[in-house]
């Protein structure tokens, strides 16, 4: 489908699409105490407009705990969080998707000035888990994730390109937006001359 002028939309999830009441955190914390076998400390801000990956090496570094090979420590979190995520994140659990989206997601699909995508700092798995339970994955067929960059400014060029293949048009980055719930959505937007 040729969408020539069209307008990219491409969405954060957490906090943009869905809440789970912090719940994905819990998770991915219960995850990394598990591997560690210690308690973390952490604060909200350690996950907002992150990406999964730099979050759980952010988390690693500051526990103190001596890690040979961080890569391989954090693909074991990833795998178990992802594990707990699968069996958490059900229809009517705990994710739900904020109100208004699913109503703005139908206008917008339906509107052939838009093209849907995404840029989170959830992995791939992680973001249609948590989109699936909700019905939101059908209007993202494309995006970038956080298993694509450790840093979130890598990822527009990459949803960007996954996007025109996609919808087979070339995207200006000046009618592209990044719609977002954080401060890091916006800086990430700007360091990639995107809107937002």
């Amino acid at each position: 489908m040729e969408r020539d002028g069209t307008i990219l939309l491409l969405f954060d999830i957490d906090g943009t699409l869905t809440t789970s009441e912090g719940r994905a955190g819990q998770l991915m914390i219960r995850a990394l105490e598990e591997l560690l076998g210690q308690k973390v400390t952490y604060t909200r801000d350690d996950f907002s407009g992150s990406t999964d990956r730099l979050i759980i090496r952010n988390l690693l570094r500051r526990s103190g705990k001596p890690i040979e090979d961080e890569d391989r420590v954090i693909d074991a979190v990833l795998e178990r969080y992802l594990a707990y995520l699968r069996q958490e994140f059900l229809p009517g659990g705990v994710v739900r998707a904020l109100p208004g989206v699913k109503s703005l997601l139908e206008a917008l699909a339906r509107d052939e000035r838009f093209a849907l995508g995404l840029v989170t700092g959830n992995v791939r798995e992680g973001a249609y888990t948590k989109l699936r339970p909700v019905g939101l994955a059908e209007y993202f067929p494309v995006g970038a994730f956080g298993d694509d960059a450790m840093d979130r400014n890598a990822l527009p060029p990459l949803a960007l390109a996954r996007a025109s293949r996609y919808y087979h048009t070339p995207f200006d980055p000046r009618r592209t937006w990044i719609i977002g719930d954080s401060i890091r959505d916006i800086a990430c937007a700007r360091a990639n001359g995107l809107r937002a």
